[in-house]
């Protein structure tokens, strides 16, 4: 008879590692800390990206990234049976979205490459489409690849309506999602882009708030998603009447999907609209550009009670409040609006909502609609309320080569809130070569800092900045690019959430060992 020994925490440990969705917890959510927890590394990440812009005169860029650094078990290079890729929806291939050679990595003759295949962390690696027929793309990394695994979607569209530079974080996918800020009246197209990643169908619901709280929606409910493949809604033939300013929910009843909602405006340009994170305390929206013309904040409070939020910016000095903008109630179940204005008035600032008063508690989801540029040269982008980098997050897809707006330049904005905190931020080598470059920057608690002048040194091609929490306070991050086009200051921002490379597993106190005949 056969008698095998199985460690309980070495099987918890496995399963988080693998799975990369495995933590330990506190009641408030937050991971926990201490002897009773290790952190791993993930050994499995999945992304979608969804269907670029359909322009005939757009062009998209991919770039993929994984940072160097993040896990114990890696120094610089790939470990065995790693591998990271995306394919379009609907294909499939085997050993998660690596490719190869014919009849090697699982890959068989007739199975398409996969996009932006990355090899090694520390490198991106860029893939350029015609965005006209581009679809949405699904897929995996594994191993020494997995661990803050990103992939950047952007689109430059020179012409008609949305025309602008439309950048998007590829997401992780989920069953929920808050989209403050979109829009159903005349002159804006808005899509949800619903993209399921696996092979079983994904059911999913679509509900919209307005200011007087839901929307009569005609067919929002039931929605199939079938196994690897990707739905487009218009959100205009959800509701009879246009509504200016709305809060669409995305709620999967069964399966997971990715979700992100593109906005069109036929004046206004156009950019992607993120899914907010949600909060019972202080919400911050990082990276409103300094000569932002106009800033519109969108809020719903999704429970069952009100929420009075104070209003304060942070601006390179400290934390302000906006004149006439001190408080901002909102009623539960509806959408509030307000116009800020050029609240930033030519300097880089992130907004800041926290509880009017002690354990308020209610929750929360906000964006912003920040426009740049005068009368017919105006653009859009959005920037929804962001998780903190807890201990690192990363952007891909800077301009190596970039000097200035008109070429295509990135900052990066970071915010401490509340309490000074220390960083270290590093730009990546370029795709097409080049050596990283890192500095550790000092936050002053309740200022926003601007960082627009690191770039890898040599580098050509597109490269990642990724951002270190070293001490200190909470720290939330935002990544602009810009490019002027035509006399119009295009630019679009992408907000910097931890990457969960690691999972909390649970420390064995004492011998959990079963035997098993």
């Amino acid at each position: 008879m056969n008698r095998t020994a199985y460690s309980l925490i070495g099987v918890v440990a496995a399963l988080a590692a693998v799975t990369g969705v495995a933590a330990l917890t506190t009641p408030s959510g937050e991971p926990a800390a201490g002897p009773a927890a290790v952190r791993l590394p993930v050994e499995r990440s999945t992304l979608v990206c969804p269907q670029p812009a359909s322009s005939e005169v757009g062009e998209t860029t991919y770039t993929a990234y994984t940072p160097k650094g993040g896990t114990e078990r890696e120094e610089g290079t790939k470990s065995a049976g790693s591998g990271a890729g995306l394919l379009p929806a609907g294909s499939t291939l085997e050993g998660g979205g690596r490719g190869g050679e014919d009849g090697k990595d699982g890959k068989g003759a007739d199975e398409p490459d996969p996009v932006v295949p990355l090899e090694e962390p520390g490198v991106p690696v860029t893939a350029e489409a015609d965005s006209s027929g581009s679809p949405a793309l699904t897929g995996s990394a594994d191993g020494s690849l997995a661990p803050g695994w990103t992939v950047q979607q952007t689109t430059l569209v020179t012409a008609g309506t949305g025309r602008g530079l439309l950048g998007v974080s590829c997401t992780v996918p989920g069953t929920e999602f808050w989209f403050p800020g979109a829009s159903t009246a005349k002159s804006r197209h808005d899509y949800i882009h619903l993209t399921n990643p696996d092979d079983a169908p994904a059911v999913v619901d679509l509900e919209l708030y307005g200011k007087d709280g839901s929307v009569k929606t005609e067919s929002g409910e039931g929605l199939n998603v079938p196994g690897r493949s990707t739905v487009p809604v218009l959100l205009s033939t959800l509701s009879r009447e246009p509504v200016t300013n709305v809060v669409l929910h995305v709620v999967a009843r069964s399966g997971r999907i990715g979700a992100q909602v593109q906005s069109l405006d036929e004046k206004l340009g156009g950019d992607w609209l993120p899914a907010s994170a949600e909060s019972r305390g202080t919400l911050v929206l990082p990276g409103i550009p300094a000569d932002a013309t106009a800033v519109r904040l969108v809020a719903f409070a999704p429970g069952e009670k009100d929420v009075d939020l104070k209003v304060r910016l942070a601006t390179p000095t400290g934390a302000i409040t906006p004149a006439g903008q001190e408080t901002l109630h909102v009623r539960s179940g509806t959408t509030t609006a307000v116009d800020l204005g050029d609240v930033t008035r030519g300097e880089p600032g992130s907004l800041i909502l926290s509880p009017a008063e002690e354990g308020g508690g209610a929750r929360v989801v906000a964006a912003l609609r920040v426009l740049r540029g005068e009368g017919a040269r105006q653009e859009t982008a959005f920037i929804p309320a962001t998780a903190p980098v807890r201990e690192r997050a990363s952007a891909a897809g800077s301009d190596a080569e970039a000097e200035s707006a008109e070429d295509g330049a990135t900052v990066l904005s970071l915010v401490a809130p509340e309490k000074a905190a220390k960083v270290r931020v590093t730009a990546s080598a370029g795709s097409g070569g080049g050596e990283p470059v890192s500095r550790t920057l000092d936050l002053k608690a309740g200022t926003t800092t601007a960082v627009g002048d690191l770039r890898p040194e040599g580098a050509k091609g597109r490269y990642a900045l990724t951002v270190e929490r070293l001490s200190g306070g909470t720290v939330y991050a935002a990544r602009t690019l810009s490019l002027e086009d035509d006399g119009i200051p295009m630019f679009t921002v992408q907000t910097l959430p931890d990457d969960r490379g690691t999972v909390a597993v649970p420390r064995a106190g004492q011998d959990l060992s079963v035997l098993v005949d």
